[in-house]
């Protein structure tokens, strides 16, 4: 089966985003609002099982009664300006792309590979990542753009998955998603796709058996990747295309 399209999630697998860009933007917007509320590196780790930023508020609320009130007007507002806090980080160059990933994208650009975005994060944050890091026309690049709440259910659910499989018109045989997370691969995996596991910084100690594929990054020349298949099968160099293709066979 040849490879038609690449889905990439995005927080964790793009760039390491999470430890120092979205935890200090909501602990920023929790400050400006007067939300008593600060995240240290180790508790926002816990919290990424929630999935969502508006819904990871939500359940650190209900679990937290001293907080006060929050209510879905608050948590709208918090998100704004959380936004606001991430788009400074990002531009003052606190979020870069990790080793590999722009490499990768124009191998397959140029190898005539679709490419697709299919994340939790919202809309306007992942404008702020990839403007900043890809260029202002980086939707241009990617066929299918699926964000934030473009599906009801988040991840590990595989809704986004299988809307973006539909958008594309693609067959899961034919797509390869590159995840980082256990969540995020039990969503692409759940709607029947062969998933790549790059590790990140909060998910490092994860279960990955389900991968057809995990590595340590996708490599740079003179920075190359270690990754192992799912019957233990070792592998170093640079995650291409073919490495990508050779997945589905």
């Amino acid at each position: 089966m040849s490879l038609k399209a690449v889905f990439f999630d995005v927080d964790g697998t793009l760039a390491e985003t999470e430890r120092d860009g979205h935890r200090v933007a909501f602990n920023q917007a929790f400050a400006a609002l007067g939300v008593p509320i600060e995240w240290s590196v180790e508790e926002y780790g816990a919290w990424l099982a929630v999935t969502g930023g508006k819904e990871r508020i939500r359940a650190y609320c209900d679990r937290h009664p001293e907080v006060g009130e929050i209510d879905d007007a608050l948590i709208e507002r918090i998100h704004l300006e959380k936004v606001a806090a991430y788009r400074r980080i990002v531009e003052s160059g606190g979020i870069v792309l990790r080793p590999g990933v722009a490499r990768l994208i124009e191998e397959l650009r140029s190898c005539g590979v679709v490419m697709g975005i299919t994340t939790t994060t919202m809309l306007d944050s992942l404008d702020v990542l990839l403007s900043v890091e890809i260029g202002p026309h980086w939707e241009e690049i990617f066929a299918v753009v699926g964000a934030g709440d473009v599906v009801p259910k988040k991840k590990p659910d595989p809704a986004i998955y299988s809307w973006a499989l539909g958008a594309l018109g693609a067959a899961s045989s034919e797509v390869v998603a590159v995840e980082d997370s256990r969540n995020g691969l039990l969503a692409a995996t759940g709607a029947g796709i062969a998933t790549l596991v790059t590790p990140s910084y909060y998910t490092a100690g994860e279960d990955f058996s389900e991968a057809s594929l995990v590595a340590d990054g996708l490599g740079d020349p003179g920075k190359e990747s270690r990754w192992r298949g799912r019957d233990n099968a070792s592998g170093e160099g640079l995650v291409t295309q073919g490495v990508l293709a050779s997945i589905l066979s």
